[in-house]
């Protein structure tokens, strides 16, 4: 008895020393104790200790039900290379296959077992004492030294920890700062149940979710890594090539290491016989990517709209060949997983396959032309907020719905039969009638097997036409099927693994497992406000995440209309070149053709966009870019090289209502100097206050020159004259709300002290006050593009 004793004890410790377990590849040891715990997370080269050891640290983490259960025995069969987790409380034992590379650890489950009573499984998680750079996309964290990091392996790992849906509306988890350092985390979700979840981040309620089959936590797979700081984003390119993960390239080189990731396009409304003009701007501009943003009559089985391309997919693949032999990609947007409800999978008979978010059953017999219909339930269908289309489906038909009541019998109310031309049929007591998930887009969705199906019909699209450019705009849809972020995952896999070509693709959501597949994420809108306002706070502050996660800069979608000036533009140019982001630009043919200087707003495009890729802006140049109160001016000075302007705030002055004497003027008098050199008087009036307006302004300069405008300027609002004869009328959110002429021009003035005269009539009880700025362009600053 005794020496079978021994031999089970000398069974567990196997491998081990004092109940120790090490296990190292590369520069990182891994030392967890006889009980699953992590010990130590050691850099082979230092000698240094990289885990916090005042908490927890379990290898594995088991999830049942709404409890979380740590490993209390844990087995290490050197020869199998495998660990054997055992979980008491729970009955529980996990195994979990060990791969040594020679710059990472994998980690597998092989086996968990009883699958019926594990819902999940978190890797995890890790505490670790670094918390200088925490990549939450990406599951890393770096100090000067050292990126220590998990990455999963497969779609079903996730980053991040547990929850039943498997999302989160976080920009990622997989990294979590702390006060006293950091987590690395990531698990799978046992999908072989019928679930029961609040989807859409908690948003609907109890949806059910059918089982996956097969799909338990088994198989849930992770590296571990650890390596000098700067070799963070080599390693991960290395354990993408050893593990098969996604690894695309441009032009052959590893896409999160190629320029082209980073850099800017153009989004237009085109037709195909438009396509040789819409190149040349985009060529003009110096952009990367002609983008339409919306070729589609349906999504789902992606029609093309013959407004926009008569000749359909020969058409568009016509257009892709023309911008992929001038240089360019081509892309078309659409949403995601999105079905429109003119597409086949919703008309004239609907998909048995279209996501619910819930049911219940028929409690009588309805027939084609009755508009109340008796339910079981009225769960799910009485949601009124976030319930867009009010749809649900029987059989082969789709029935609208105005609500359903309160009391029993429940009843669906105000029926509109046989909706989105489905036909109007008889239904029996007893049949299933679902409601479908459905968006303010107006459209429905796919549960997870239509959506595999909709990912292949992009894909082949892509295949057939040669386009290379796509936005996983909507990205979020894919929760509409109840696998979290699994789906998200998935899709994205999906249309990368069936491609014949290179595709660069962005996001709404960002993701652990997508981010190998994602070219850039191109975050922020511009139909908020102006260049200034829309959303820029927003943009500002992804720069951070960008650099944290290896993701190039990218400041979201501006737009171009007939009235944008080339201040605005070079305002957002500007911030570009500091933050050296690349950015969507928005510009329908109308707008550029209707814009008298368009020519010289895409002129501009190029030479900043330019001269920002071949770094040509030093770091001091950069943080003064990167100041959105502060503005610039670039010119073309000779084969790459540029004239780089800072303008200077020459004055600002604050005029008031007040009480006057008898005969004394109306008007405040302030001097102002220009140093640099002769140019266009320039200024900005700002209208400050909390209610009132202004008008009749009058500005008169150097005793000779003056400027009225007679026009009303609300509270909030900006009047801005850029050196030119019309000046620009903004609203409070920074949208142009009117020009105003100047029929005398404006002046140009010479260096030195300059006087200048103002007064207007003021309107409102609590009167605004009137702040006015001049400014002028300071000397240049010569700056040269860096050789390669």
């Amino acid at each position: 008895m005794k020496q079978k004793f021994l031999l089970f004890l000398c069974l567990i410790i196997a491998g081990s020393s004092m109940g120790q377990t090490s296990l190292k590849a590369g520069t990182l040891e891994i030392v967890l104790n006889e009980k699953g715990y992590y010990t130590e997370l050691n850099d082979i080269r230092s000698g240094r200790n990289y885990l916090y050891k005042d908490t927890i640290a379990p290898f594995i983490t088991i999830i049942s039900g709404q409890n979380r259960f740590h490993p209390d025995i844990l087995t290490y069969e050197e020869a199998g290379r495998k660990l054997i987790l055992t979980f008491v409380e729970l009955n529980a034992e996990v195994e979990v296959l060990i791969a040594f590379r020679d710059t990472h650890l994998t980690f597998e489950v092989v086996k968990a077992e009883p699958a019926g009573r594990i819902d999940g499984l978190v890797w995890g998680p890790v505490p670790t004492n670094i918390s200088k750079i925490i990549g939450e996309i990406i599951g890393v964290v770096r100090d000067d030294e050292v990126g220590l990091g998990i990455q999963v392996l497969n779609p079903k790992t996730l980053g991040g920890d547990y929850n039943p849906e498997g999302m989160t509306w976080k920009r990622g988890e997989a990294a979590v700062k702390k006060h006293w350092g950091s987590i690395l985390q990531a698990y799978s979700i046992n999908r072989d149940k019928y679930r029961y979840v609040d989807t859409w981040g908690g948003e609907y309620k109890n949806t059910p979710v059918a089982p996956l089959k097969g799909e338990t936590v088994v198989g849930s797979k992770i590296a571990m890594f650890l390596c000098r700081e700067h070799e963070t984003l080599d390693y991960i390119g290395q354990i993408e090539m050893k593990e098969g993960l996604p690894h695309p390239t441009i032009n052959g080189k590893w896409i999160k290491e190629e320029i082209q990731r980073g850099r800017s396009y153009l989004i237009a409304d085109f037709k195909e016989s438009e396509i040789e003009e819409m190149i040349g701007y985009t060529k003009r501009a110096g952009l990367v990517s002609l983008y339409h943003e919306g070729p589609f009559l349906n999504w789902g089985h992606y029609d093309l709209n013959p407004e926009y391309f008569p000749n359909g997919n020969n058409g568009i693949k016509e257009c892709a060949r023309k911008a992929r032999e001038a240089g360019l990609y081509f892309g078309v947007h659409t949403l995601t997983n999105f079905i429109t409800t003119n597409d086949p999978y919703v008309t004239p008979v609907p998909d048995r396959r279209l996501a619910l978010t819930g049911f219940g059953l028929l409690m009588e017999d309805i027939a084609p032309g009755e508009t109340e219909i008796v339910v079981s339930t009225k769960e799910y269908f009485d949601k009124q907020e976030n319930n867009w289309l009010h749809t649900v489906k029987i059989g082969d038909e789709l029935i609208r719905y105005r609500a359903a009541s309160e009391t029993e019998p429940y009843k669906l109310l105000d029926c509109q039969r046989g909706a989105f031309g489905t036909k109007p049929s008889s239904h029996i007591k007893g049949d299933t009638i679902g409601k479908l998930y459905d968006h303010a887009y107006e459209v429905f969705f796919p549960n997870i097997d239509l959506q595999r199906e909709i990912a292949l019909n992009l894909a082949l699209f892509f295949n057939e036409t040669g386009i290379s450019h796509l936005d996983f705009d909507g990205h979020e849809g894919c929760l509409a099927s109840g696998q979290g972020d699994y789906a998200i995952n998935l899709f994205a896999l999906d249309f990368y693994d069936n491609l014949d070509h290179e595709v660069l693709n962005g996001t709404s959501l960002s993701k652990t497992y997508y981010w190998h597949i994602n070219t850039f994420c191109n975050w922020g809108e511009p139909w908020y406000g102006g260049f200034k306002e829309s959303m820029q706070e927003y943009r500002i502050s992804n720069q951070e995440l960008f650099d944290r996660n290896f993701i190039p800069h990218m400041l979201g979608w501006y737009l171009l209309t007939q009235n944008t000036t080339l201040s605005e533009m070079e305002w957002m140019l500007a911030r570009a070149a500091g933050y050296d982001a690349g950015f969507a630009m928005v510009a329908r043919p109308k707008s550029i053709r209707s814009n008298p200087i368009s020519g010289q707003l895409l002129d501009a495009i190029r030479e900043w966009e330019t001269a920002r890729l071949s770094g040509a802006f030093s770091s001091e140049q950069k943080e003064r870019l990167k100041d959105p109160k502060k503005e610039f001016h670039l010119e073309k000075a000779g084969e790459s090289e540029w004239n780089f302007y800072q303008y200077q705030i020459a004055s600002v002055f604050n005029y008031n209502q007040k009480e006057r004497q008898p005969g004394e003027p109306l008007y405040d008098q302030w001097d102002f100097k220009l140093s640099s050199f002769d140019q266009p008087v320039q200024f900005k009036l700002e209208v400050a206050g909390t209610n009132g307006s202004v008008k009749n302004l009058k500005i008169l300069l150097d005793n000779y020159f003056e400027i009225q405008i007679e026009q009303e300027i609300m509270n909030g609002e900006t009047l801005i004259c850029d050196g030119t004869a019309v000046c620009r009328l903004y609203d409070e959110k920074g949208k142009l709300k009117s020009t105003i002429g100047l029929p005398s021009g404006i002046p140009t003035i010479n260096t030195g002290v300059h006087k200048v005269r103002f007064s207007c009539e003021f309107t409102g009880e609590c009167a605004p006050s009137v702040v006015f700025e001049i400014k002028s362009m300071g000397n240049p600053e010569r700056i040269t593009a860096i050789p390669e």
